[in-house]
């Protein structure tokens, strides 16, 4: 069953709707609605569970390309191009896959249509360890936090998650903050998360991947299955950048999905994908 989406809608122009990846909001592909709201109405989404949508104990591909159509249905678009980075492009993926009729492009961000490895092990304890009662600032937070994640750019984009509790709401003695996200919901459906999507047949429609030339998410074992699904793909990779290459290199993020979405080639075909080895 569908959830109807927090979202937030700037520009004109044909929809463009823009998913975030895992632990993220809307708030983090906002470097690129500002830069292409000018020439498309640019859609973006609070995924379930995340940000201020609402939570739900169900968390896998499907029912989360459930919500983008059934939000979809409400604005009343019939079809629209998806950009999606990390979670996001696997819920972009989907979409394409479930209801190809409804998607006239896909850019996938820095994630391929596979099943990984948990790899979010520490920040989830890190996230669950924290003890509210005792945070009165963000600072408070990520001390704690600073066990668990020894990144100060990852702790302050998952502390992101932190909001304050307004005043009527506070318990005398209570904690002062509290999460937006749906912890535990991504905690037990963690293993949805970390698969494929699914598929009954390919997306015929062009779909760009963008690489951070030094991540390991997309790499040349993942190319068999990437067109199998989607063989129409086109990949461009991104150099001096990692899995966040949206906000690494906004600008040449932005140029090169501006050219895929205006129908102008954008560079390299999915021959071959250079880059480190399993992380």
């Amino acid at each position: 069953m569908s959830v109807k989406l927090n979202h937030r809608i700037t520009g004109d122009g044909s929809p463009l709707i823009l998913l975030h990846g895992l632990f993220g909001s809307l708030e983090n592909l906002g470097g690129v609605a500002r830069k292409l709201q000018n020439e498309w109405q640019i859609h973006a989404l609070d995924q379930r569970n995340h940000g201020s949508s609402p939570h739900t104990d169900t968390m896998d591909y499907p029912s989360m390309a459930e919500d983008v159509v059934a939000y979809m249905d409400e604005q009343g678009i019939d079809k629209a191009c998806l950009l999606g980075h990390s979670m996001g492009g696997k819920v972009a993926m989907q979409v394409a896959l479930q209801a190809p009729e409804r998607v006239e492009k896909i850019i996938v961000a820095d994630i391929a249509p596979v099943s990984y490895k948990p790899r979010h092990d520490a920040i989830l304890e890190g996230l669950k360890q924290i003890d509210l009662t005792n945070v009165r600032s963000r600072r408070d937070a990520d001390v704690q936090m600073a066990r668990f994640v020894d990144m100060e750019a990852t702790r302050q984009f998952l502390l992101k998650n932190l909001e304050r509790i307004p005043q009527p709401e506070q318990l005398e003695g209570g904690p002062v903050y509290r999460w937006r996200l749906n912890l535990k919901a991504i905690e037990a459906c963690y293993a949805n998360l970390a698969s494929a999507p699914e598929a009954v047949a390919p997306f015929e429609g062009p779909v760009l991947f963008l690489k951070g030339a030094d991540s390991a998410y997309i790499q040349e074992k993942h190319k068999d299955e990437i067109l199998r699904l989607f063989p129409n793909a086109q990949l461009s990779i991104i150099d001096g950048t990692g899995h966040w290459l949206h906000a690494e290199k906004t600008d040449v993020f932005v140029e090169l999905c501006r050219r895929f979405l205006e129908g102008r080639d954008t560079e390299g075909t999915l021959q071959a994908i250079p880059g480190p080895g399993e992380q």
